[in-house]
């Protein structure tokens, strides 16, 4: 342990660059629910939670999309109660014209247990919505790389 403690994640921030069409997205298609806004000399940020707890902050100061070669966010995951609810997250996304980085719900790495659903937002941040269990019989795209990591 550090001289700092155990620490936990607070919340994650993401540059966007069209708030209103990343709301439209994190609130309709994610089931995210804005818990607060601001707007300071056109600097639009909004705080987006669910059950009222914080959980992710968009930025709009991005200039443009999302760019896998750059130092910085790698990915964001967010984990569902159930296989069910990836299989169903999966759906909503696909209806939505979403775009997706594997077919169809697949394994973290081949023989896991894990798995879940890989996908981008409107400014191609990608996105994962897994389960710790439930995924034994999807496929694993990379054998025994880590799914998650390049795509």
């Amino acid at each position: 342990m550090s001289a700092i403690g155990t620490l936990n994640t607070a919340h994650i921030g993401v540059n966007v660059t069209d708030l209103d069409r990343s709301l439209r997205f994190y609130g309709e298609v994610l089931g995210f629910e804005v818990i607060g806004s601001g707007d300071a000399d056109g600097r639009r940020h909004a705080f987006l939670g669910q059950g009222g707890r914080l959980v992710l902050t968009l930025w709009q100061q991005a200039e443009g999309g999302y760019d896998a070669t750059r130092a910085g966010l790698h990915h964001l995951a967010f984990e569902a109660e159930s296989i069910e609810k990836v299989r169903e997250a999966e759906a909503a996304l696909k209806a939505r014209g979403v775009t997706f980085a594997h077919d169809g719900v697949v394994a973290h790495r081949e023989g896991a247990a894990s798995g879940g659903i890989f996908f981008h937002d409107p400014d191609g941040t990608r996105l994962e919505i897994s389960v710790p269990k439930g995924a034994e019989e999807a496929p694993a795209p990379h054998g025994a790389a880590p799914t998650c990591g390049f795509f």
